[in-house]
C-alpha cells in the first residue's frame, strides 16, 4: 500500500521540445504567427514555410522537431508528458530579437510548466538563446539539424562555380577574362611568325601597350562615353525650325566675334612692329604706349565684333517672332543702337591713336547713338501697342512656323 502511495505522489517530467528560428522566417515568409505551440499547429506551420520556400532550413528544423516528439511520445514512460513548441525572434537580430524570444518563451512556459528543455536549432545563431533558455528551464538536450545542401563547402562550390561560369557566359566578364588574354595570345603567334629576332622583350612591350591601353580606356571612361555617343547620334532627333536658325545665327555670330579678336590683336600687334612704334623700355613707356594699342586693337577687331553681336540679337529674335514672343521687339530694338557703336568705337579708336584729332567726332556719333536708340524704342512701343494681339503668352505653345496650340487657342 506505501509502494503504491509512493508511486502516486512522484512527480511528473514536463518535458518541452523547443524549437528556436531568431532571424523569425517563419513569420515573415510563412505569415504565422509565433509562438506556436502543439505537433498539429507545429507540423502545419512547417509545411506552410516549406510551400513558401523549400530552400528554408528552420521548415527542417520544425520538421526535426515533430519528429522527435513523436518518438519520445512513442518511448515515454508514465511519469513523462511532452510539449512541442516554436519561439521566434525577429529579423532585425540583436537585441530586438532575444527580446522577443525571451517574452515568446515565458509564455510557452506560463501554458506549459517544463521542467526541462530539448532545445532544437539549425545552427550556432539560434543556440544564442541558450544561456537565456537554461536561466529558466534546465536544457537536457540539444538537436542541432544540419542540411545537406546548406554546407559550407557545398556552397562555395556552387559559389565558385557560378562564377566561373560567368568568365564565360557574361560579356561584361568574358571581354576581360577571355578577351585580353586572347588577344595577347594572339600578339605573341603574330609577332613570332612576322618579326626576325623576336624575344620576350618586345612581348613585354606589346603586352604593356595592350593593357595601357584598356586600362586608359576603363580609367577614363572611353568605352560609356562612346556607347553614349553612339546612342545619341541613333537616337537624335533635330530640334524644330526656329531653334535651328537661332542656333546656326548665334553660332556664326560668335565665330565672327572670334575672328574680330584675332583681327584686332593682329591689328596691335602690326603696329608695335611697325617703324613708328619704339620699344619702351620701362612701365612708364608701356603705359604711355598702351592707348595708341588699344585704338589699333579697336580699329581692327570693331567690325566683326558688331557684325557677329548684330547676328546673335538677329537670331534670336527670328526664335522669337516664331514662338510669337514680345521679347522679340526688345531684341530687335537693340540691334540699331549695337550697330550704330561701331561708329562711337572707330571714332574712340581715332581719338586713342591720334589724342589731336579732338573729340568733337566722338560727341556727335554719341549723341546721333542716344536719338537712334530712343527712335528705336519708341517705335517698338508703337508697333507692340498696333500688334497686341499677334503676341502670345510665354507659356503657350506654338509649332515650328509660328501657330499656336489648339488647346491654348480655345482658352
Amino acid at each position: 500500500m506505501k509502494e503504491k502511495q509512493t508511486t502516486e505522489q512522484q512527480p511528473q517530467k514536463r518535458v518541452l521540445i523547443l524549437c528556436v528560428d531568431r532571424d523569425a522566417d517563419i513569420e515573415t515568409k510563412a505569415g504565422v504567427k509565433t509562438p506556436i505551440v502543439g505537433r498539429t499547429n507545429n507540423l502545419d506551420s512547417a509545411v506552410t514555410l516549406a510551400l513558401k520556400d523549400p530552400e528554408e532550413a528552420d521548415a527542417n528544423t520544425m520538421f526535426e522537431a515533430v519528429r522527435l516528439t513523436d518518438r519520445l511520445q512513442n518511448d515515454k514512460k508514465p511519469d513523462e508528458i511532452f510539449e512541442i513548441a516554436t519561439i521566434s525572434g525577429s529579423e532585425l537580430g540583436g537585441v530586438s530579437a532575444d527580446r522577443k524570444l525571451v517574452e515568446e518563451l515565458n509564455s510557452v512556459i506560463d501554458s506549459f510548466s517544463a521542467s526541462e528543455v530539448i532545445l532544437v536549432t539549425d545552427g550556432f545563431t539560434d543556440e544564442a538563446i541558450l544561456p537565456i533558455v537554461q536561466s529558466r528551464v534546465p536544457v537536457s538536450s540539444i538537436r542541432r539539424v544540419v542540411i545537406k545542401h546548406s554546407e559550407s563547402i557545398e556552397e562555395t562550390a556552387a559559389v565558385f562555380t557560378r562564377y566561373f561560369r560567368m568568365l564565360f557566359d557574361d560579356p561584361r566578364y568574358s571581354r576581360i577574362a577571355l578577351g585580353i588574354p586572347g588577344l595577347l595570345f594572339l600578339l605573341y603567334g603574330i609577332l613570332s611568325l612576322t618579326v626576325s629576332g623576336f624575344t620576350l622583350y618586345y612581348y613585354g612591350l606589346a603586352i604593356v601597350i595592350v593593357l595601357g591601353g584598356f586600362m586608359l580606356v576603363k580609367g577614363f571612361g572611353v568605352d560609356k562615353s562612346a556607347k553614349d555617343l553612339y546612342h545619341w547620334a541613333r537616337e537624335y532627333e533635330p530640334p524644330p525650325i526656329r531653334v535651328q536658325i537661332s542656333s546656326y545665327v548665334a553660332i556664326a555670330g560668335i565665330l565672327c566675334m572670334a575672328v574680330g579678336v584675332y583681327l584686332g590683336v593682329t591689328s596691335a600687334q602690326a603696329f608695335t612692329l611697325s617703324a613708328d612704334f619704339t620699344v619702351p623700355q620701362d612701365l612708364a613707356g608701356w603705359l604711355g604706349a598702351a592707348p595708341a594699342i588699344s585704338g589699333y586693337f579697336i580699329k581692327g577687331t570693331v567690325d566683326l565684333m558688331i557684325v557677329g553681336i548684330c547676328a546673335v540679337l538677329f537670331g534670336r529674335s527670328i526664335r522669337w517672332y516664331f514662338e510669337r514672343d514680345a521679347r522679340m521687339l526688345r531684341n530687335a530694338a537693340l540691334i540699331v543702337p549695337v550697330a550704330w557703336t561701331r561708329w562711337i568705337l572707330n571714332a574712340t579708336s581715332d581719338i586713342l591713336i591720334n589724342p589731336d584729332l579732338g573729340y568733337g567726332n566722338l560727341l556727335f556719333n554719341i549723341v546721333v547713338g542716344v536719338l537712334i536708340g530712343i527712335a528705336s524704342v519708341i517705335i517698338i512701343v508703337i508697333i507692340h501697342r498696333s500688334a497686341k494681339d499677334f503676341f502670345r503668352g510665354s507659356k503657350e505653345e506654338v509649332d515650328d512656323f509660328g501657330e499656336p496650340s489648339l488647346e491654348f487657342a480655345s482658352e
